[in-house]
């Protein structure tokens, strides 16, 4: 397992976090970018926070990164893919942002029960846990590359 880095790029963090947003440019700017990212959401504004949840994929997406797919595993169970489907759907439509999970080699019927019970909290409060399992997985990625 690698140690929390002391710098990396740009293009690192935008992989790490699936793509390059303002949240990845402002991280690029510290020394330990993952150990400084609480604190650097902590100074972002809410389109900043939106712009980073929402370049990450939606689970059982189709168009996943090759981390993430490999991450997300395969799952045949079209019954599960079509549920987890409507509630991403509607927890977009609800938030307003993109449901970010750290799936840690769970399955998606552990992860669909995780969104059942997401969806109903409040806002804000999804917005942080979000942000912080965005964080949580990246921290992951960073230590088996």
């Amino acid at each position: 397992m690698r140690d929390l880095p002391r710098q990396l790029t740009v293009e690192e963090l935008a992989e790490l976090f699936e793509g390059r947003t303002r949240f990845v440019e402002k991280l690029a700017g510290y020394e330990n970018p993952l150990a400084a990212a609480p604190k650097v959401i902590a100074g972002l504004n809410e389109d900043e926070k939106l712009e980073a949840l929402d370049a990450h994929p939606s689970i059982g997406a189709g168009n996943l990164s090759p981390r993430s797919a490999a991450e997300q595993g395969v799952e045949a169970d079209p019954a599960l893919l079509a549920e987890l489907a409507e509630l991403n759907r509607a927890y977009e439509e609800r938030f307003g942002f993109r449901f970010v999970v750290f799936v840690n080699a769970r399955p998606k019927s552990e992860i669909l029960e995780v969104l059942r019970g997401r969806i109903t909290r409040p806002r804000d409060e999804e917005l942080d846990t979000g942000l912080g399992e965005l964080v949580a997985i990246a921290r992951d990625r960073w230590s088996r590359s």
